[in-house]
């Protein structure tokens, strides 16, 4: 098939739709420029806070631990009270984040920090998803979220290019302090406009039973095939990227491979407009040919695993440019690709449990990036610094997640069949 069926009460979209969710958008942007303004700020962190890169390393661990423990509460926040609801509170708690390491004056409290802005940060891509499948048409819902994952990526680049400039130009308290602002802005426009669904696309009363409505929704949405198959589509394929801007990307460029920080940061801005550009294309292909989910997936995954592996193995001490250069196009590709996951997830669970599944499903790309930030650290203990070795460990985390993906599939497209054969006979049954 070459697109999704269009589903009984599917929302209109629209200017009105693209409106509401530009705001839930603009939210999302401003989250993912606070996440990032740390990795432009981590010398500046190591000098302000008198700590080594061990110590430094801890607030990019606990920011993601912070996120991915938070995403089936969020997802279930979001099913019970609402899109606006739970993103108003992650706009307070990551803006409070913001502030608080800005004036900071301490490891700790800076620590502390961080951990309340991850918190707040999580709660805006699960309630952004949400809103998409509550305002556009089910056969937008790949494009909407590429979309929304391009938002992100421009975010890390404003992060990258205008508060790194910031930083050096006024100094650490107001440039974070001066940022928190933008979260300010965005909670104005979110209180005034955004709304959680359209006229007439009121969500049926579900009833929420304490403990029980918890259990009940984390294990309907697990049973579903969909939803297993989504959470492993994003762990393999967004942590190769995500471990390669957060942490070690810049070390491995500089120290095995020889370049200038400058031209270390270029590369790096290389992945994130790499990750801008494939995404539109992966939203358009998906959009217009949903079998292709799958093949995009692998085959993502295993082209980054044959560069990563011409990386890593060239011989001599360093790899040729030209070969690092189409190593961070290709990484560049991971972060649309684990945006797929959330597109087998979506069609799988109904409207009541879309925030759950998409919390169960963003875990994924989440503990897969905590485990190699890990592995490789220990790794590079071990081995006297050997990126080779410790690199290598991604093949180790690819290859149980490949062998996952191919275990759910059948069972995936089967339940996906079902299910469109269900809502076109409700079609046919709706009164005109």
């Amino acid at each position: 098939m070459s697109r999704p069926a269009v589903l009984p009460g599917d929302p209109p979209g629209g200017r009105r739709a693209m409106a509401v969710w530009g705001i839930g958008v603009s939210v999302y942007f401003v989250a993912v420029i606070f996440r990032t303004s740390l990795g432009v700020a981590g010398l500046d962190a190591a000098d302000r806070f008198h700590v080594n890169a061990s110590a430094l390393s801890t607030f990019s661990i606990l920011q993601l631990l912070v996120y991915a423990g938070m995403q089936i509460p969020v997802g279930l926040l979001v099913d019970r009270l609402g899109t606006k609801k739970v993103l108003t509170l992650g706009v307070v708690l990551f803006t409070a984040g913001q502030l608080g390491f800005a004036f900071s004056p301490s490891y700790g409290t800076a620590l502390a920090s961080r951990a309340l802005l991850g918190c707040g940060d999580a709660m805006t891509f699960i309630s952004v998803l949400r809103l998409g499948t509550r305002w556009f048409p089910a056969r937008r819902g790949p494009l909407v979220a590429q979309l929304a994952g391009l938002a992100g990526m421009a975010g890390n680049l404003v992060s990258t290019l205008v508060l790194a400039r910031l930083l050096h130009g006024v100094g650490w308290t107001a440039a974070f302090a001066g940022s928190a602002l933008a979260g300010v802005v965005v909670l104005v426009l979110l209180l005034l406009f955004l709304k959680d669904h359209p006229e007439g696309h009121e969500p049926e009363p579900f009833p929420h039973r304490g403990a029980a409505y918890v259990r009940r929704q984390i294990a309907a949405s697990w049973r579903e095939p969909g939803t297993r198959l989504g959470l492993w589509v994003h762990f393999t394929t967004q942590f190769p990227a995500m471990v390669f801007l957060l942490l070690w990307g810049l070390p491995f460029l500089v120290e095995a491979q020889g370049l200038s920080r400058a031209t270390a940061g270029e590369l790096l801005t290389l992945v994130v407009l790499s990750n801008m550009v494939v995404g539109l294309v992966y939203g358009q292909v998906v959009a217009r040919h949903h079998g292709a989910r799958l093949p995009l997936a692998l085959g993502t995954v295993g082209v980054t695993a044959l560069l990563w592996a011409a990386t890593l193995a060239w011989p001599g001490e360093r790899a040729p440019m030209w070969l690092l250069i189409v190593l961070c196009v290709v990484l560049g590709s991971c972060g649309p690709a684990s945006m797929l996951g959330f597109d087998f997830a979506r069609p799988a669970n109904p409207p009541e449990r879309q925030g759950t599944a998409s919390g169960i499903t963003n875990m994924g790309g989440f503990v897969a990036s905590m485990t190699t930030l890990l592995a490789v650290g220990v790794l590079l203990d071990a081995t006297d610094e050997n990126y080779s070795v410790a690199f290598s460990s991604v093949f180790v985390l690819q290859v149980l997640g490949v062998t996952q993906i191919l275990r759910l599939r059948g069972r995936a497209a089967r339940r996906e069949r079902e299910r469109l054969v269900a809502s076109r006979v409700e079609t046919v049954h709706v009164p005109a």
